[in-house]
């Protein structure tokens, strides 16, 4: 049996969630409650729907004008066995995998130390944007991202180097 995933829902193509086109899923679930989130409605753990990682890589199948996965929220690191094998199953596709967390990258890198499932879902990410929304420092220029203190991380560059790789 496939991985299953609680999701709030889906955008098939977007042009705002990461580089190209993207297939955007949002995570159901996310205990940050960051304040002026705009997913309000991904937080509950019991929302949403259930969905096969494996429907979703053949939705995006489908489309051949796809470049990546953005994976979003809510929080996709609460369900990280399945967030997890669906970016391995779209990185072993070819596809670009982007993840939005509001966890912090060096918090992830010390549970993925212990958690596989963590690990798996980070390794598996091209670039993650880390750090919860927050408003006060809201700014709609930032390229990928709600506010200042959201960083957007080459995590490959990052974890070969053994320091923090900023992407503009």
């Amino acid at each position: 049996m496939d991985d299953v995933i609680r999701i709030a829902g889906i955008v098939e193509e977007s042009f705002v969630d990461g580089p190209g086109i993207r297939f955007v899923v949002f995570a159901q679930g996310c205990k940050h409650s960051c304040e002026g989130c705009h997913n309000p409605h991904t937080h509950d753990f019991n929302g949403g729907m259930l969905v096969s990682t494996d429907d979703m890589i053949e939705k995006m199948k489908k489309n051949p004008l796809l470049d990546g996965i953005t994976l979003s929220g809510g929080e996709p690191f609460e369900q990280a066995k399945g967030f997890g094998m669906m970016a391995l199953k779209a990185k072993q596709k070819g596809y670009h995998v982007m993840t939005y967390s509001g966890y912090l990258f060096e918090d992830i890198i010390d549970r993925s130390k212990k958690d596989q499932d963590w690990k798996r879902l980070l390794l598996n990410t091209d670039v993650l944007v880390d750090g919860k929304f927050e408003e006060d420092k809201k700014d709609l220029l930032l390229k990928f991202r709600g506010s200042k203190n959201q960083r957007l991380i080459d995590v490959g560059e990052s974890i070969d180097s053994g320091s923090l790789v900023i992407l503009d």
